[in-house]
């Protein structure tokens, strides 16, 4: 059963117990420079003709090797479910240790939760971009200054997206390179690799790191074309339509939760975790993924998109003990 968009039941039950709240290696021969370009017709772009005729205005697209596309000059990824199937086949593909998976979370209530390993490292976010939530993103976005934090005291290691549709992927490497799931990494890894380039970077420099990386591209279009989950993946000029968001929550350096999303200004603090709190722990449901839905829930929207996914130990390999290999630099 997989977690793309829970159906309209399953997404009911969410918000109504919202109150209880071995790595496969990329070639690097598929990353040469040959590319296609073709033209498309999108009749959401409109040009003005003479005596003010409207026509539709022609883009130029050119087609990557690894089926990304560049659209109006920006790489574009295909969009990705939020299953486990997907985020467990990319975790994999990038360099996580199999000993940590990504489970399905059906709903917020305390039963529905006992067949998830605990702790749980992470949580992997989809949630609809709808007028209230759209509204309070707008408002606190606006007050808030671009993060411009970097190195080995950053709290949070976080990447601004400035490729279309990598929201998932992005949001993948959020839960994966912080907190206790940064000590599953595998040794000499696309992820080993990100994490330690990444810390002495600036955000912006950061970002364009990531843009530029062909083997984290060619490992998200690998997995984005694979025939798994509830249907036959969107093209890429389809998924910036989807009006969704993926939103990852983890546990910082400094101990609080923090709310991670590439498209926001900057990682966002929550609250402190206290001792024996993990990511599905009650208040700090409240505090991440039930915030947002008793904030749709009050203005009556009601949405069936959510989808969740928690980081935790696979339940055949619970006694692995993490590899403890990499370190943020710090003497």
């Amino acid at each position: 059963m997989t977690n793309k968009l829970l159906s309209k039941q399953s997404a009911a039950h969410l918000e109504e117990t919202s109150h209880l709240l071995s790595p496969e290696r990329i070639d690097k021969t598929d990353l040469d420079d040959g590319q296609e370009t073709k033209s498309i017709d999108d009749d959401v772009d409109m040009d003005v003709g003479v005596g003010g005729s409207r026509r539709k205005k022609s883009k130029e697209m050119s087609v990557l090797p690894s089926g990304a596309t560049i659209m109006d000059g920006k790489k574009t990824f295909m969009a990705l479910e939020n299953n486990p199937e997907v985020m467990n086949a990319l975790a994999a593909k990038l360099g996580l240790s199999p000993a940590l998976k990504f489970h399905n979370v059906y709903s917020l209530a305390e039963s529905e939760l006992l067949h998830i390993p605990r702790p749980v490292y992470a949580l992997l976010v989809v949630l609809p971009l709808t007028p209230t939530w759209k509204a309070s993103r707008m408002a606190r976005d606006s007050a808030q200054e671009p993060y411009k934090k970097y190195g080995p005291d950053e709290p949070v290691i976080w990447f601004k997206q400035t490729i279309d549709n990598a929201c998932g992927s992005i949001g993948l490497l959020h839960c994966l390179l912080n907190g206790p799931a940064q000590n599953y990494i595998l040794p000499d890894t696309i992820l080993s690799r990100l994490f330690e380039d990444a810390i002495p970077l600036e955000p912006e420099k950061r970002a364009k790191m990531l843009y530029d990386d062909g083997q984290f591209e060619v490992a998200h279009q690998s997995v984005a074309s694979l025939p798994v989950g509830d249907s036959s993946p969107p093209k890429a000029e389809e998924g910036n339509r989807l009006g969704q968001n993926f939103v990852a929550f983890v546990r910082g350096e400094d101990g609080y939760l923090w709310e991670l999303e590439g498209t926001r200004p900057g990682p966002i603090r929550k609250r402190l975790l206290r001792e024996g709190e993990d990511l599905l722990s009650e208040n700090v449901l409240r505090q991440s993924i039930g915030a947002v839905i008793r904030r749709n829930q009050d203005a009556g929207e009601q949405d069936p998109r959510f989808s969740c996914v928690a980081l935790a130990h696979d339940r055949t390999d619970r006694e692995s003990l993490p590899m403890n290999f990499l370190n943020r630099g710090r003497v």
